[in-house]
């Protein structure tokens, strides 16, 4: 970069005609590469300079005899493209330099890869004067930081993803003009950015230019270079060219001398700009081309280790079918063991795609790709190839199930679709017979109870069945994943017996796909510590397994671990910012919804606790929303238990209770109850409401029976919280009392404090409706129930929560007649109203919300308009009031 800034080489040119530089003149030598900026930096420096400004090396020269000739006084010259000038006018330069006048500054701009003599921009009779201050200032390449600015200057911010400017700068090999031609290309597109760049025309033309400077037999060089891609010794470039050693060395030379090649050091010479490669090559004869790519071919594959993936497409470009399919092959396979399982997939799909493939290499490469797949991202170009591949009946039945067992895993997993995944994952048990090795893993799969359908006791018995099977083979790596799976289902049921075995998975072990599936392991036992309550273990199990994915490159693993963490900050009042974190992940997820399920359950429970109900509707129940009777079973369970709450707040209780029982029913299907943690209390509520005490109180007892010798903290806080809820439905406010109590003491200690601040409330609440002693203790409680939320953000539950304070305040802190004079600011009941409003409540929701009339939050609501000069419910965000007493509703 620029070893000067601006302001530093103005300063340096004024030196020649201010006082501390004593008129002495100066020379700036501004040199760069095309592209790199000379000329612009040249106009920046003569903008606003207080004295002439000349581009005439004749006019700055003092007439021969005259001391007062044209240049007398202050100058300041500028000669841009010296590397172009004639003989005439650099002579002229040169005396100029030879005898400068006093008060004279010269900026000499050139293309150092251009002049006639290199390091000479005056030619072999370059001299400086001794009175003259001279200075080279060089102009690099742009970094990284300079390309994303003018990046979103040129498209706009909106349109930069993350790694647009990496991309161009690469491509562009950061000079400034490139640059600046491809984004004149994207800003004229519309949609989606391109995933390669192709070289701009300025750029094409300057390659092809400095290439047919050369002498004919010079070229192939120049060739190679284009076809290699990347900087190569003399030695290769004569290679690939076909020409004899010294021959090519001379031809590199040459190349070098009319800067179509450029020497990037320790022996090495290629394009200055990466794009430069691909104009060069896209105008090569086909027949010459395809010479050179086999040449190219026969040169990687000596190197160690071979550049498989480079190799593969030399030999696709030259017409080598056998020969791309076996380089195809190693290079996903190196990239497999490496964990970077997305380049894997990516490699193999795109060869699989291109065209027919031979029978005896397609089920190879169909396999590599199913294994690879399923510990990577979601794709559905994989998904396509491998259930057309299972679909041929002319397949051995030994094959089918290998690649069928891998269908299955990615449909549950990446894709979403666990009925489809599961029937698939069955089919292959039954094809893998005679492959105990693959039976274990479609066995451990089964297991799993995270997914609808089966009842636990299968799953528990997959589980042992793949123990089994995984005990007798040895292979580390299904024992890796039965091991996984077995940490899951125990700790899923709240099984203590599965600590020990969280210990044990195999960080260490090796090959990678042992690591894999350990981290896989580590990020699921994580998941399941946060829905029965361990919270503390959660975070570290996700700090070591979301760690070991990403170094082991299980992609799937780490994006799982990120959802996770979302959930464990969630349940654990971690709430600041996490809107944000959760949104990005979804956004992140894109055509990968399933992805984002942890995300959006998140965000929709952040919007029902601010009072956005329509948000909360959207994200839960929305056509993006993971589908509640086919999704994961904790996360439908707690997706239920927010709806159910949403529809009691909106006094809709018959539709609370159906979704009551539906959400029950799933559980009860699948029977593991320490996921009803999330759904139990709003549940029996609902149903009890409903005028179904007698099903209320038969729901609570089954959720306490499935918790007997349980390790499921959370659910036996919940379990408390659920016989409240039961006891205050059906008027036993004391017993209510007792259990919220002691479901807020719980929460407390998990911890958990929003749901620590419902049952306190709530507890607060029962205390109040049956008066006697307490009261006042009571009361405080429901103002620090209120404290808390406003401190997470739960803007609906402080808001009612204060309502109900309001109603129970000692006589001596009522306000007497009349009401407070707030004037432009807006009372406490206005804020209140306010913020529920600009949340998407209506007035009839927050009428419920704060037991008002719905005339009143109307009025309420116009005031709030007025005061703060909103246009909208929507513009009523934070606002200031005043600190005053309450006015009476």
């Amino acid at each position: 970069m620029d070893a000067l800034n601006e302001t530093a080489l103005r300063h340096l040119l004024a030196r020649a005609w201010t006082a501390d530089g004593g008129g002495r003149p100066v020379l700036l030598l501004v040199e760069g590469e095309a592209g790199t900026g000379k000329s612009r930096l040249l106009a920046r420096l003569a903008h606003g300079v207080p004295v002439p400004v000349r581009t005439d090396p004749q006019t700055a020269a003092p007439a021969e005899g005259n001391a007062e000739g044209p240049a007398a006084g202050p100058a300041l010259l500028l000669a841009d493209d010296v590397h172009r000038a004639g003989p005439d006018r650099r002579a002229a330069l040169g005396a100029l330099l030879a005898d400068p006048p006093a008060g004279l500054a010269c900026v000499l701009g050139y293309r150092p890869e251009e002049l006639d003599e290199p390091g000479l921009p005056l030619g072999p009779d370059t001299e400086y004067a001794a009175g003259l201050t001279v200075v080279r200032h060089h102009l690099g390449p742009l970094g990284p930081e300079e390309v994303r600015r003018m990046a979103a200057a040129a498209i706009g911010a909106d349109r930069c993803p993350p790694d647009l400017a990496a991309r161009l700068h690469r491509a562009a090999g950061g000079t400034a003009q490139v640059v600046a031609d491809l984004l004149d290309l994207l800003a004229a597109r519309e949609g989606r950015l391109p995933d390669a760049f192709a070289p701009p025309p300025r750029l094409t033309a300057l390659a092809l230019r400095r290439t047919a400077a050369l002498p004919a037999g010079h070229r192939g060089v120049v060739h190679a270079a284009a076809v290699l891609g990347e900087p190569a010794t003399a030695a290769e470039l004569a290679e690939v060219a076909g020409l004899a050693p010294d021959t090519g060395r001379t031809a590199v030379q040459a190349a070098l001398r009319t800067a179509a090649l450029h020497d990037h050091g320790d022996g090495r010479y290629g394009f200055r700009v990466p794009l430069a490669a691909a104009a060069v090559r896209d105008h090569l004869a086909g027949p010459h081309r395809e010479e050179l790519h086999g040449r190219a071919a026969d040169l990687l594959v000596r190197r160690q280790p071979v550049p498989w993936e480079r190799v593969a497409g030399h030999r696709r470009a030259c017409g080598r079918e056998r020969g791309w399919l076996h380089a195809v092959e190693r290079a996903a396979q190196r990239h497999a063991d490496r964990g970077d399982l997305e380049r894997a997939v990516a490699l193999l799909e795109s060869a699989l795609a291109t065209g027919p493939v031979p029978e005896h290499a397609r089920s190879r490469l169909v396999t590599l790709l199913a294994r690879s797949a399923v510990m990577g991202l979601r794709s559905d170009r994989t998904l396509a190839v491998l259930q057309h591949i299972v679909a041929d009946h002319g397949l051995a039945p030994a094959l089918r199930g290998e690649i069928r067992l891998d269908l299955g895993l990615l449909l549950c997993n990446q894709i979403g679709r666990c009925t489809d995944g599961l029937a698939e994952l069955e089919r292959a048990v039954g094809e893998l017979q005679e492959q105990p090795v693959l039976l274990a893993r479609a066995m451990s799969a089964l297991s799993m109870p995270y997914w609808p359908g089966a009842p636990l006791a299968e799953n528990v018995a997959w589980i042992e069945r793949a123990l089994a099977v995984s005990e007798q083979v040895g292979d580390p790596v299904v024992r890796a994943a039965v091991a996984a799976n077995r940490v899951s289902v125990l700790l899923n049921i709240g099984d203590p017996a599965a600590w020990p075995l969280v210990d044990a998975l195999p960080r260490d072990g090796e090959p990678v796909a042992v690591r894999q599936q350990a981290a896989r392991g580590l990020c699921n036992a994580a998941d399941a510590a946060v829905w029965i309550g361990h919270y503390d273990r959660s975070r570290a199990l996700l700090g070591e397994g979301v760690a070991l994915a990403a170094r082991s490159g299980a992609s799937y693993a780490e994006q799982t671990g990120r959802g996770c963490t979302l959930v464990l900050d969630w349940a654990t009042g971690r709430w600041a910012g996490l809107a944000g974190r959760a949104g990005a992940l979804v956004a992140e997820a894109g055509d990968m919804p399933f992805i984002a399920s942890d995300a959006r359950l998140v965000l929709g429970l952040l919007a029902l606790a601010r009072g956005a109900w329509a948000e909360t509707e959207e994200y839960l129940s929305g056509p993006d929303a993971p589908d509640r009777d086919h999704g994961p079973v904790p996360l439908s369970a707690a997706s239920s238990g927010a709806l159910i709450r949403l529809a009691l707040a909106r006094e809709d209780t018959a539709g609370a209770a159906a979704e009551a029982a539906l959400a029950w029913d799933r559980l009860r299907a699948k029977g593991v109850w320490a996921w009803a943690a999330e759904l139990a209390p709003w549940a029996v509520e609902a149903t009890a409401r409903a005028g179904a005490a007698a099903a209320a109180r038969e729901m609570a007892a089954e959720f306490a029976a499935g918790l007997d010798g349980r390790d499921a903290p959370s659910a036996e806080a919940a379990l408390h919280w659920t016989r409240a809820a039961l006891a205050e439905a059906t008027g036993d406010p004391e017993t209510a009392r007792t259990h919220y109590e002691r479901a807020a003491a719980g929460y407390r200690a998990l911890p958990r404090p929003y749901h620590a601040a419902l049952t306190a409330a709530a507890a607060a609440r029962c205390t109040l409706e049956a008066g006697g002693t307490g009261t006042e203790a009571a009361v405080e409680a429901l103002a620090d129930s209120a404290a808390a939320f406003e401190a997470l953000g739960a803007t609906w539950d402080a808001a009612r929560t204060r309502a109900e304070l309001r109603g129970h305040r000692p006589p001596e802190d009522r306000r007497g007649p009349g009401r407070p004079a707030y004037g432009d600011l807006l009372s406490p009941r206005e804020e209140e109203v306010a913020r529920l409003a600009a949340a998407g409540m209506t007035n009839r929701e927050i009428a419920a919300a704060l037991h008002l009339s719905p005339r009143t939050v109307e009025q309420h609501v116009a005031r709030a308009l007025q005061k703060t000069g909103a246009r909208s419910r929507q513009q009523l965000t934070a606002v200031p009031r005043a600190v005053a007493p309450t006015e009476p509703d």
